[in-house]
């Protein structure tokens, strides 16, 4: 596939990316609700077919969303030549397989999070990452709120960051939902610890030395409900949080400084296209008095996540996140696995 058209305006000639053609793998709600329409809205992409196990699901979903082509499995999206990138948001334990399926078909891939269940699974993409391009789906990196959010810290604006503290629930106890199956990678710290953990890398620039974990788990489902952790940074830095799946929906992120603090207060399912803000208090007044809310233009993070995969395949921008930063986020999982059964800090990596 070619990398770039060339248009003429006047004398003057500009050049302008080829579309990337996108095949999306299964009809998750996801992807049909949140990412597929996104993708539709972009001028860097050509959303061209959909694949599910039941082909009637696939043709529902093409016929709703304007897809030309459906197809009844994944092989048969993964074998189409015209495929260039696949977007994989399959349950947490067929990441991995289709991801090499897809390398393996040429198909560079977007895949959701967690990208896989453990450092050891992960590792089997590293050849399948030297042939085709493969990030995982952490659309909150693209959004402004997030990227102002690393400004303000980056210029001093709250002095030197001490804690990010998050907290990330909804209730979901329905036993037949992938979220609460275990042995298919359901439960808190995958859905939404990993979240959790990417604020703590994203805002602190770096990654956590050890971490301590407290699991509690449903006993009938056996999926970790509600689980908080201590991560610790070094130098003084902290991230704590604490995840949950039978709890009222809420979500929030804080940094707070030596001098300041910074809120999210949608940080992780900011609504599509609406414009989001940054909560700035420089005056420490408990009653909120001397919060400065920053609002910044709208943004749909999922488009502007699938455009900027699609600039890489395009050779138009990099590195882009790839997968070693996948690896360092499942290192902090494991350790904090380990950590529920040992009871104890563990190192991470």
């Amino acid at each position: 596939m070619g990398r770039e058209l060339t248009r003429w305006h006047g004398h003057a000639k500009e050049s302008v990316m080829k579309k990337v053609v996108w095949g999306v793998l299964s009809t998750a709600r996801i992807g049909i609700d949140q990412v597929l329409p996104a993708m539709r809205a972009s001028p860097l992409i050509e959303l061209r077919a959909i694949a599910s196990r039941s082909l009637p699901a696939a043709r529902a979903a093409a016929r709703d969303l304007g897809i030309p082509r459906a197809y009844g499995s994944y092989e048969e999206l993964l074998a189409d030549p015209e495929i260039e990138a696949v977007y994989n948001p399959l349950p947490n334990h067929l990441h991995v397989p289709l991801t090499l399926q897809a390398a393996a078909a040429g198909k560079h891939v977007l895949c959701e999070k967690p990208i896989a269940l453990s450092v050891e699974e992960a590792a089997s993409l590293r050849e399948a990452a030297r042939q085709v391009h493969i990030e995982e789906a952490f659309m909150v990196r693209h959004h402004p709120q997030w990227q102002r959010m690393r400004e303000l810290l980056r210029s001093g604006r709250i002095g030197t960051p001490r804690a990010v503290q998050v907290f990330f629930s909804y209730f979901n106890d329905d036993p037949a939902n992938i979220r609460n199956q275990p042995s298919i990678g359901g439960g808190a710290q995958y859905d939404v610890g990993c979240y959790a953990i990417l604020s703590g890398r994203y805002l602190f620039e770096a990654e956590p030395r050890r971490v301590v974990a407290l699991v509690d788990r449903d006993p009938a489902l056996g999926t970790d409900r509600t689980t908080s952790a201590l991560l610790d940074f070094g130098d003084g830095r902290q991230l704590g949080f604490t995840v949950s799946t039978q709890s009222c929906p809420f979500q929030r992120v804080q940094v707070v400084g030596t001098t300041g603090r910074l809120e999210l207060r949608i940080p992780f399912n900011a609504p599509r296209g609406g414009a989001m803000s940054v909560a700035i208090d420089e005056g420490g007044a408990l009653d909120g008095s001397s919060i400065h809310i920053e609002t910044l233009p709208a943004a749909d993070q999922y488009q502007l996540e699938a455009e900027a995969f699609s600039r890489l395949v395009r050779g138009e921008a990099g590195p882009g996140w790839g997968l070693d930063d996948a690896i360092a986020q499942l290192r902090v999982i494991d350790a904090l696995w380990r950590s529920e059964r040992s009871e104890r800090w563990e190192t991470v990596g």
